[in-house]
Formats: C-alpha cells, structure tokens, sequence
C-alpha cells in the first residue's frame, strides 16, 4: 500500500532515547512496559508525519535537531516517570489531572 512508509518523525527519536535509557539506566526490559513510556511520551510531542526520516533532517538546521532531542529526551524522561507512578494502578489518572 502508498501509506506504507509515512511515520511520525519523533518515533525512531523516542525508540532511540529509550533504548538509551534502557543501557544506561537499567531500565525495566518489560516490552509492555516500555511499550507503554513509549506511547506517553509520543503523546506528549507535535505529530510531524514523514515518508523518510531524512527529508525533515534535510531540511533543520543543526540547533532545530538538537532542540528535536530536548524536547524528546524530555518526554522520555517525563513519560518513565508517570508509567512508574502509575505502572499498577487499576485506574491510572490521566497526565493533565
């Protein structure tokens, strides 16, 4: 299908930032788990839909790729932190309560 190859900019980012975190912090390797920081943190970033990664790159500057990461990094940071708060309660609350 056409729309095979559209994804949204800031997945690879965050899958990367989270792979770091699992390196570095120990992370728990639980795929739900991390599967669930991952969609916090998506939530929390503008949707920016590509059909390869490399056409956006393309076209930021150096300091726009390096704002990209603190702002995704951020996201991680924030998202293992509320899935940790959160991670066994039956009814979690929402991030804006």
């Amino acid at each position: 299908m056409a729309f095979d190859n559209i994804n949204n900019y800031f997945e690879k980012l965050v899958f990367e930032a989270l792979q770091d975190k699992l390196v570095n912090d120990s992370l728990d390797n639980d795929e739900d788990y991390l599967a669930d920081i991952a969609c916090v943190a998506l939530n929390q970033l503008p949707s920016r839909y590509v059909r390869h990664n490399v056409d956006m790159v393309f076209y930021m500057t150096a300091e726009e790729r390096e704002q990209n990461q603190i702002i995704v990094d951020d996201a991680v940071l924030m998202a293992i932190d509320y899935v940790n708060k959160h991670r066994h309660s039956d009814r979690p609350e929402t991030i804006n309560q």
